[in-house]
């Protein structure tokens, strides 16, 4: 990840934890390596997000800690990402129940505790009280053969979903308005690739057991955003949809029957393509503030 889009990402987050009156000491890390932080004055609502490549997940361990889990210090690891009480993957989508995705120091039994990501981010929250005290976190990038719940690093760029015969959800999130442009739809149950694009962009396919959809919103929580179309048969031709919302996400539901493959662009939209209205129509719909 480069300094400038970095610098974007953390600022970005930094924003939506503004909107809700909170003050955090935020960071991002994007690199393997060892972090060390020791508190200078109280730090009470802390956070650091992790990001790796869309091909990675992400392995937490946490070393040299010195907190005083008596006085309401904790240090805790979660799998995915947390933005304005939302979470990145959502719920419905992430293998794993929500009490399981929470690592608490202060409630493990080995000396120090250790997590494992199921997708490309992770988080760190923590509290501490006393000068002095403080803790080092061990990041390494593991590979993910088929990734799944990605979170972009970039406003621009391309990527490929394959989901081989699971029963599972997978999103493709960018927070960023983008144009997105999906190139090839692979859907195990389709029987022709006769439809136009347009007819297959407002087919409804919740109903289907296999899909994929495009979602615009501006929090992470992908069950709380937006519908903006859906794709339920195959596709070798080129759809295009303009989002203009803090969060653009391509969504593939897969049924476990099929081997289900959906590639897609996205780029940036520029500052004269976002949308000026409040209107709820399809290609514009979010306010950008």
């Amino acid at each position: 990840m480069s300094v400038t889009v970095r610098t974007q990402l953390l600022l970005f987050l930094i924003s939506l934890s503004s909107r809700m009156g909170i003050s955090r000491c935020l960071d991002m890390l994007a690199t393997d390596g060892y972090f060390t932080f020791v508190a200078s004055r109280p730090q009470l609502t802390c956070a650091a997000f992790i990001i790796a490549e869309p091909s990675e997940v992400i392995s937490l361990e946490l070393t040299d800690v010195s907190i005083d889990c008596g006085a309401g210090d904790f240090i805790k690891m979660f799998d995915g990402w947390v933005l304005k009480g939302e979470k990145f993957p959502s719920s419905r989508d992430h293998p794993l129940p929500l009490h399981q995705r929470y690592t608490d120091y202060c409630s493990s039994t080995a000396p120090g505790a250790t997590s494992r990501s199921s997708q490309n981010v992770a988080m760190i929250f923590f509290r501490i009280h006393s000068p002095d005290s403080g803790f080092t976190l061990a990041v390494k990038k593991l590979h993910n053969p088929f990734p799944c719940n990605i979170m972009s690093q970039s406003p621009e760029g391309s990527f490929t979903m394959v989901m081989p015969h699971q029963r599972r959800n997978c999103s493709f999130s960018v927070i960023y308005p983008v144009e997105i442009r999906l190139t090839e739809l692979s859907l195990g149950q389709a029987k022709s690739n006769e439809l136009s694009p347009q007819r297959q962009l407002w087919s409804g396919c919740s109903g289907s057991g296999d899909y994929v959809e495009l979602l615009g919103g501006n929090g992470v929580d992908t069950s709380k955003m937006f519908p903006v179309a859906d794709l339920c048969f195959s596709l070798s031709g080129l759809a295009q949809m303009k989002i203009g919302c803090d969060n653009s996400v391509v969504r593939l539901v897969s049924s476990g029957n099929y081997i289900n493959r959906v590639s897609f662009q996205y780029r940036l939209l520029e500052q004269n393509e976002l949308p000026k209205t409040r209107e709820n129509n399809l290609d514009n719909f979010c306010s950008v503030e």
